[in-house]
């Protein structure tokens, strides 16, 4: 079904696959060869650099979504933003909680549209359209390059190689600064045969992500598709699979164009936008993933991850054990903070669950849902505890959707049709009963991503699956179902796109600025706070160790209905590790009045009791230490923190309790770890085994000479844990750019762009 290759591959003409064993004969040398990529033709028209290996990158358009925009403008505005220099949309579908919080929803919304018309913007109101869907239909183009502030900006699928990053790296953007990364590996992905009736984009998806996110085979490179399997899949469905590759851990996405990309830029009235991509005749990849889609089956990924993969029928075969498996994981991420057991699942020898989702950037499609009203017309979802959603990804689709029929065979089934809404995907909508089981057609199923909150002793799980199959166990009222088991004629309805929905509704500057819009400021849009720079010596206290394998953005700060506080620094701090170590706050809380106390010229001795006997310790070492060239704050270690959502206050919220750095064996994404640099935290690692670390929560870290180390480009950095004596350990820093060094220096980007 899916083979990595171990080593770089030549691909020929598109269609031959030879792997660089060492001596090959192609008409090309590899280096040669690596220019062939699409990737590369693409990275190579937008960067700034005259170096290939360093890229600067400059976008052509940036997205972002209510929970981040506010943070990104307030950013860029303190940082001397006068204009958008680039087209910058600003969308609402993360609206989250209306009813919570007052009026802060809203104020956020009237903040973006403000902003739009002042700086020169695109503002899409509420419930139009989900953040990936409208730059879909409206942004992508061929050969172009989009950043959003969500992980899942990825449009490869239209030939537009995206990137979803932290808000800091916008901010970049919207001064005209660039995006600064060395050339990434290029790994193929090859799609070959034909999926098989019932199966859906989000099953393929599912089975590349299994066989890459573990190992790491795609990890921060771009993943380009090729092969003749492409054209065997029409523009939603490859949007589908797309979409899905952020799991993987990958940098972005590009795949070859053909005539039904064409089409779809056609029904969209932007034809001019479609440009034909292809690899050259002797390309080389870094690595190569072969998917013979003809022998995928119906997937599901079971909590609390979407690499944990299985096909429906192997779990609906091996019920108890599977079932066991997935417990016996659970355990690890929840901490036993709850009992979680799946055994109540199996009734009558078969899996029931009690809610179906089909919902946003993955799942809200035309054609899946289309699929899924097929599946479910005449049947109905029964009067028991399941219940079953569904939301469109975009008003557009919702309206064709009506006009053909499918939300009326939907409805009739007992199915609820809601607007264009990402709530499901991040807690904020459809949070299932304690101890129930979802499965849906969306990006992600970390612990508590879907609401429930494992500190008031709830929790829920949610598996993920193709639409099609989440309706073939609708209209089975609640037992597991694989698409493929159902008898359906599906209709292939035809697309047609109506522009004047937007043209209706959306606020489109042109790229005109109105300086003299007053930007309307909600009571919870506040300013952020001051952040020194890094002192030359650093006390460090662990207040939180998290020894999970992967540690999610999601459990750094829970999203859901956290996200009503996403315009308030201070104020979304306070959820910072709420599920995952509800005491770190409070222990951050009480380092951070040393440093502050350090600020105002007092002693931090007075504001920290516990501070005197380190000091004392480092002084018998370092009598120089002291007053003037000192900082305290806090660190958290975690295995492999930042794997997720790419929103920036999985740092920013560490920042604020006064964070200096993050102690790691590796960071899971790129831009976790860009996120902590922008905001002038040290991203430190270790070499140390994390079940055999010379230090412990509650235990002082000192680092001498920081600010030197980071100045001088220090590979090593020392430190010493602070016990009866100081005993010596070493911090990696990893690879930095100078502006990356300077901005940790200045104590965040805030201060770099004021300087």
């Amino acid at each position: 079904m899916i083979k990595l290759y171990e080593n770089g591959v030549y691909l020929l003409n598109g269609a031959e696959i030879v792997e660089d064993t060492g001596n090959v004969q192609v008409p090309s040398t590899k280096e040669e060869a690596a220019k062939h990529t699409i990737a590369y033709g693409i990275l190579n028209a937008h960067n700034t650099s005259p170096d290939m290996e360093h890229l600067q990158i400059k976008f052509d358009k940036l997205t972002s979504h209510d929970i981040t925009f506010v943070g990104i403008i307030q950013t860029a505005r303190a940082s001397g933003l006068e204009k958008f220099p680039v087209p910058y949309v600003l969308t609402n579908c993360h609206n989250s909680l209306c009813a919570v919080g007052g009026t802060i929803n809203e104020d956020d919304h009237m903040f973006g549209l403000t902003c739009a018309k002042k700086y020169g913007g695109v503002y899409v109101p509420p419930h139009q359209a989900v953040i990936h869907q409208f730059a879909r239909e409206m942004l992508a183009g061929g050969g172009k390059m989009i950043l959003g502030s969500d992980s899942h900006t990825r449009y490869g699928a239209l030939g537009t190689m995206a990137m979803g990053e932290g808000g800091p790296e916008l901010v970049k953007q919207l001064l005209n600064k660039t995006y600064d990364i060395k050339m990434p590996g290029v790994i193929g992905i090859y799609l070959d045969g034909e999926p098989m009736k019932g199966v859906g984009p989000q099953d393929v998806a599912l089975a590349i992500i299994g066989a890459t996110f573990g190992n790491g085979y795609v990890n921060n490179k771009v993943m380009e598709f090729v092969g003749p399997g492409v054209s065997k899949l029409s523009a939603d469905f490859r949007i589908g699979i797309d979409v899905m590759t952020t799991e993987t851990t990958c940098l972005s996405s590009i795949w070859r164009t053909d005539e039904k990309i064409q089409e779809f830029y056609d029904i969209h009235g932007r034809s001019e936008e479609y440009k034909e991509l292809n690899p050259g005749a002797v390309t080389y990849y870094d690595g190569m993933v072969y998917v013979n889609m003809s022998e995928i089956k119906p997937m599901i990924a079971m909590p609390f991850h979407p690499s944990n993969v299985y096909t429906i029928d192997e779990l609906n075969e091996n019920l108890e054990d599977i079932l066991h498996d997935v417990e016996k994981k659970a355990l690890v991420s929840l901490d036993g903070a709850v009992d979680y057991s799946l055994q109540d699942k199996i009734v009558n020898g078969k899996f029931y669950v009690e809610q179906g989702i089909i919902a946003g950037c993955a799942g809200g499609g035309f054609e899946n849902i289309c699929a899924a009203a097929d599946i479910i017309k005449g049947k109905n979802i029964g009067h028991d505890e399941f219940t079953f959603s569904v939301y469109p990804a975009s008003t557009p689709i919702y309206m064709e959707l009506v006009k053909n029929g499918a939300v009326a065979d939907l409805m009739a089934a007992g199915t609820i049709v809601k607007t264009a809404f990402c709530g499901p995907c991040f807690g904020a909508g459809d949070t299932p009963a304690n101890n129930a089981f979802s499965i849906r057609h969306s990006t992600r199923n970390f612990p508590n991503r879907e609401g429930s909150k494992l500190q008031n002793g709830q929790i829920s799980s949610v598996a993920l699956m193709d639409a099609r199959s989440i309706a073939a166990t609708a209209a089975n009222k609640g037992f597991l179902t694989p698409a493929t088991a159902v008898d359906v004629e599906y209709t292939g309805q035809k697309y047609h796109f109506d522009k004047s929905i937007y043209e209706n509704r959306v606020f489109d500057s042109k790229g005109v600025a109105d300086p003299s819009v007053e930007i309307k400021f909600g009571p919870n849009i506040k300013d952020w706070p001051a952040m020194a720079a890094l002192p030359e010596n650093l006390i460090l206290k662990v207040v939180s160790e998290i020894h999970d394998p992967v540690t999610t953005t999601d459990e750094l700060i829970p999203s859901g209905e956290t996200s009503s506080y996403r315009s308030n620094p201070l104020g979304l701090a306070e959820f910072a590790l709420s599920r995952k170590d509800p005491a770190y706050v409070g222990r951050a809380k009480e380092v951070q009045a040393a440093q502050k106390a350090i600020e105002a010229d007092t002693c931090p001795l007075d504001a920290l009791e516990e501070l005197k006997p380190v000091m004392a310790k480092i002084q018998e070492v370092y009598p120089e230490v002291g007053r003037g060239n000192i900082g305290v704050g806090s660190t958290i270690f975690a295995v492999k923190p930042g794997d997720g959502s790419a929103r920036e206050q999985a740092a920013s919220c560490q920042k604020v309790l006064g964070g200096w750095a993050n102690i790691a064996n590796e960071y899971a994404t790129k831009r976790y770890r860009s996120n902590l640099i922008n905001w002038g935290m040290l991203p430190f690692l270790t070499d140390e085994d994390h079940e055999h670390l010379s230090f412990s929560n509650g235990d002082y870290i000192f680092v001498p000479d920081v600010r030197k180390a980071v100045e001088e480009k220090a590979d090593t950095i020392k430190a010493y844990v602070v016990g009866d004596g100081l005993k010596e350990i070493s911090f990696h820093l990893g690879e930095l750019t100078d502006v990356e060094r300077e901005i940790i220096l200045k104590g965040c980007l805030i201060n770099y762009y004021r300087g």
